[in-house]
């Protein structure tokens, strides 16, 4: 496409949105790699909640929480889902629709390991979503579980990731005037071919 130059010059959407993520990582303030993750339960009322992206693979997107969580429950059940990355600072925006399946072997457990010591014991102790009485027992619990499983806890088996691996994507970028720059890649199933289409602001 002719006029696909600049920032969303490439034929690699996954690279171009790693470039754009590394650009926000200089400018955004905080969680430049924030998601809007939206999902739908079996009633098909839809569901919106702020994650945090930890990786951009060669074809898929990568996120991590706990399997108990209403927002596992909703992705096991539909197997799809879409999110939003936003930069008010670079007034740009990727849109993600795609499948879903688990991450839950060996990248998870290097993930799991990186993160802090109270990060992976909040783990632990949080039943995601579920009611709780008040943080005093929240806290009573991870006291419990750093008494159980003291500097070194392996991953729980609740816990892990989720891949979305996309069926299409769309790069956005603010225009004078409203006339904003859009950029939908799309493929009929994952391992297909992209085809790439300038849209509308």
């Amino acid at each position: 496409m002719a006029d696909r130059d600049g920032k969303f010059a490439g034929d690699d959407p996954f690279e171009i949105a790693r470039t754009w993520l590394a650009e926000a990582q200089a400018a955004e303030v905080n969680d430049p790699n924030a998601i809007a993750l939206s999902t739908v339960d079996a009633g098909g009322m839809p569901n919106v909640r702020m994650v945090l992206l930890k990786d951009i693979e060669d074809d898929a997107f990568v996120f991590y929480t706990n399997y108990t969580s209403a927002k596992a429950g909703e992705l096991d059940q539909a197997g799809k889902a879409a999110f939003v990355m936003h930069w008010k600072s670079l007034h740009r925006q990727i849109r993600v629709r795609g499948v879903v399946t688990k991450e839950d072997g060996p990248k998870a457990d290097a993930y799991y390991a990186s993160r802090s010591l109270k990060s992976r014991l909040g783990a632990w102790a949080s039943d995601q979503s579920k009611p709780l009485d008040g943080r005093a027992s929240l806290l009573a619990k991870v006291a419990k579980v750093t008494a159980q499983h003291r500097t070194n806890p392996s991953r729980p088996p609740f816990w892990g990731g989720y891949r979305i691996t996309p069926t299409e994507i769309e790069f956005w970028a603010d225009g004078a005037f409203r006339l904003h720059d859009r950029f939908r890649w799309r493929r009929e199933n994952p391992g297909s071919a992209w085809e790439i289409c300038r849209l509308n602001p």
